[in-house]
């Protein structure tokens, strides 16, 4: 019996050997599986950081390196392609390199440009927002013999005709005979000259189309250093004299005299409306 019993604690033991044998090799399998694990969550996240960071590159940095790109807002007359290119001069190869004070100063230098706002938004995008000068008559000035039409805006300032369709516009008057000889672009009519804008742009206001009726506005100096006025009718042959008052009740006034005149069918060549009173020249 005792050699059965020691035999069964022999089988026993064994048992218990193998037992703890198959879960130590269990634990290192598990611990070895877990160490795996581990190692490719790592290798997960660092791919997932790199694949992270190159998408920031490509979205982000390398953009605000290469050229901007450029937006132009409330243009009319100058097109997009125009206004860009006055930015070449500045040299600008990234997005970092863009001055924006150089780049409001470069487009307000520009006679025809009223103002500009420019605005940058990483990482290339860069937003223009300029407001054109609206023409409120047309002049004419004469620089090395040649004579150029120039538009004047309601501050008195001389630009640069660029759509020739404003020559013809029956909502911008022409004035002669202001002193802007060998004026440039940019520059502004004499102070004493204001009004007379400033009127002309009043009436342009008006949804009656006055301007439509009046083909030319005559500007005549005075000895005395004031100025009087000679509308050239569209319609009629004959001048109407007035004085620098130019306002609605005096282009009525002036229309209805015309009609009175034209009625008659005498050979009127000039009206004078000045002083108060009605007087004609005959031809």
């Amino acid at each position: 019996m005792s050699d059965v019993g020691m035999l069964l604690n022999q089988t026993y033991s064994f048992e218990e050997k193998e037992v703890q044998a198959v879960e130590e090799f269990s634990q290192e399998k598990s611990s070895s599986g877990d160490k795996k694990l581990k190692v490719i969550k790592v290798i997960f996240l660092i791919l997932c950081v790199l694949l992270i960071g190159e998408l920031i590159a490509y979205r982000y940095v390398l953009p605000s390196f290469a050229s901007p790109k450029v937006t132009i807002r409330g243009n009319k007359v100058y097109s997009a392609e125009e206004i860009a290119s006055k930015f070449v001069p500045m040299h600008c190869s990234s997005w970092f390199d863009f001055d924006v004070e150089e780049g409001v100063s470069i487009l307000s230098s520009d006679p025809g440009i009223d103002s500009a706002i420019i605005e940058k938004k990483f990482p290339n995008r860069i937003f223009v927002d300029v407001v054109e000068r609206i023409p409120v008559a047309v002049t004419f000035v004469v620089e090395n013999g040649f004579t150029y039409p120039m538009q004047i805006d309601r501050s008195g300032v001389l630009f640069p005709v660029k759509n020739a369709s404003v020559l013809d516009s029956k909502f911008v008057p022409i004035i002669s005979g202001l002193p802007v000889e060998h004026m440039s672009g940019g520059m502004k009519v004499p102070m004493k000259y204001r009004p007379l804008i400033d009127q002309i742009a009043e009436i342009g206001l008006h949804q009656n189309n006055y301007f439509a009726s009046i083909s030319e506005i005559c500007v005549l100096p005075k000895e005395s250093g004031n100025y009087e006025l000679a509308l050239i009718p569209s319609q009629s042959k004959v001048k109407v004299l007035t004085d620098r008052s130019l306002n609605e009740d005096a282009l009525k006034y002036m229309m209805v005299v015309l009609d009175v005149v034209n009625l008659l069918d005498t050979e009127v060549s000039e009206i004078d409306l000045r002083y108060g009173s009605v007087s004609c020249k005959m031809k």
